[in-house]
């Protein structure tokens, strides 16, 4: 029987591919650095085993897959082309592994774990589905119909899949220490686009979607009156959200989301356009869109005494300003507080100005070190720039967050992609003290 290893397995999508493999019963293991990631909690609970680097871990007769993470110098990568071994990147093995099913594969800037994840949810209530998501989280369904995954756009990486369908959720300038500008995030985009195979779903509100050009059928869907899936009589509330939808100007049925913001609209809309395509059954998608329980680092909340405590991977300002507006819906009357780390140099240099204006919405702004790559050099760049920017900031240490304690009653929400939970974990600690 193959053994697959995995160079990296701790990586979000590499985590996700050993479930997808355990699950199908095959043999999986991998190796990884000794620090302890958010992924792997979960592949310890499915008993796959998780190894040091060392080209030790090699054995003939394994599958490499490689994490896109480490470079083909990596020991165990050498090691295995010493020996003569087949070593297969991370996206080249998942480009191969959906042609087994009807594939769905979901991109763009921002959304694309969380509509990755309602997605899944929603489908597997109608038919049998394997599922790839960017928080870690994979199945493999004995059976499976569909394939659900996350495309990222990164270093070009989803141009190794041709997916049946794509949903796109939106084109925004993101990755600066790998695009140029925001024409170069579109060429990208626009290339997947004519990889899809039967059909793409688009946010027709997203100026830079309404130029994509394919050569299956491209279905928009949104706010504004020219959208194929289009949602009306929408109506807020701090419980959640039920809007209509028309498709092109008819009425086709209403919805109740248990989530909050615009951003959580559209991706249920992009969600619900795709099960229509797919001839779903309307009652299933109602009933599925009502039980999702949301994806791990996106507005993931827990109490702490009087206060909400919020874990939230937004990183970019349009996810900052989106988080923020959905923490006003469900919690219109209560003092929202932003603990923000930025994640790279070159995206903080790239918007510093927009990180200030969105960090500005919330009603007071704590601000933690750049989490730095190892990759870029950061110059002159510090924190006190972003904090200079934004009225009343203040810049913490892991030391120093029991200052949080005196927002009594309010939300505090830890946001950024780097080890932001860190901050949190020390706050959580200090609270109990």
């Amino acid at each position: 029987m193959t053994i697959y290893h995995l160079v990296g397995i701790k990586g979000s999508g590499m985590s996700a591919l050993a479930h997808v493999l355990h699950d199908m019963h095959y043999e999986v293991q991998g190796s990884d650095v000794e620090k302890r990631f958010f992924t792997q909690q979960a592949l310890e609970k499915a008993g796959i085993k998780i190894l040091p680097f060392q080209k030790e871990n090699i054995q003939p007769g394994m599958v490499v897959i490689a994490g896109n993470a480490y470079p083909d110098t990596h020991e165990e990568i050498q090691e295995a082309v010493r020996l003569g071994l087949q070593v297969i990147r991370y996206h080249t093995f998942l480009g191969d592994f959906m042609q087994n099913f009807i594939s769905v594969g979901v991109t763009g800037a921002h959304g694309k774990t969380s509509t990755t994840g309602l997605l899944a949810h929603v489908m597997k209530g109608a038919k049998p589905t394997s599922y790839l998501i960017g928080d870690g989280t994979g199945k493999g369904e004995k059976d499976a119909a569909y394939f659900v995954f996350e495309a990222c756009e990164y270093r070009r990486h989803f141009l190794s899949y041709f997916p049946d369908y794509a949903i796109m959720t939106n084109i925004d300038f993101d990755h600066p220490d790998y695009f140029a500008n925001i024409d170069d995030v579109f060429s990208a985009f626009q290339e997947m686009a004519l990889q899809v195979r039967k059909g793409i779903f688009a946010c027709g509100d997203d100026e830079q979607l309404q130029k994509i050009q394919a050569k299956v059928p491209v279905l928009f869907y949104g706010f504004n009156e020219d959208n194929d899936f289009r949602a009306r009589n929408i109506n807020k509330s701090p419980k959640g959200t039920t809007f209509d939808v028309f498709v092109r100007n008819t009425f086709y049925d209403s919805f109740y989301i248990p989530s909050f913001g615009d951003h959580n609209i559209l991706n249920s809309l992009g969600v619900i356009a795709l099960c229509h395509y797919e001839g779903i059954d309307v009652e299933i998608v109602k009933e599925q869109l009502l039980s999702f329980e949301g994806v791990k680092r996106r507005f993931s909340e827990k109490e702490l005494g009087d206060q909400t405590v919020i874990d939230d991977y937004a990183h970019h300002p349009t996810e900052i300003k989106a988080t923020l507006d959905a923490a006003r819906q469900k919690y219109p009357d209560r003092e929202i507080v932003a603990v923000f780390q930025p994640h790279t140099f070159t995206r903080t240099q790239a918007f510093l100005q927009e990180f200030a204006d969105s960090l500005n919405l919330a009603d007071k702004v704590y601000l933690c070190d750049i989490f730095g790559s190892a990759r870029e050099n950061h110059g002159k760049l510090t924190i006190k720039d972003l904090e200079e920017k934004i009225g009343g900031a203040e810049v913490i240490s892991e030391e120093s967050t029991k200052i949080l304690r005196e927002h009594q009653g309010s939300v505090i929400i830890f946001m950024g992609a780097g080890d932001i939970q860190k901050f949190q974990e020390a706050y959580e600690k200090a609270f109990s003290a």
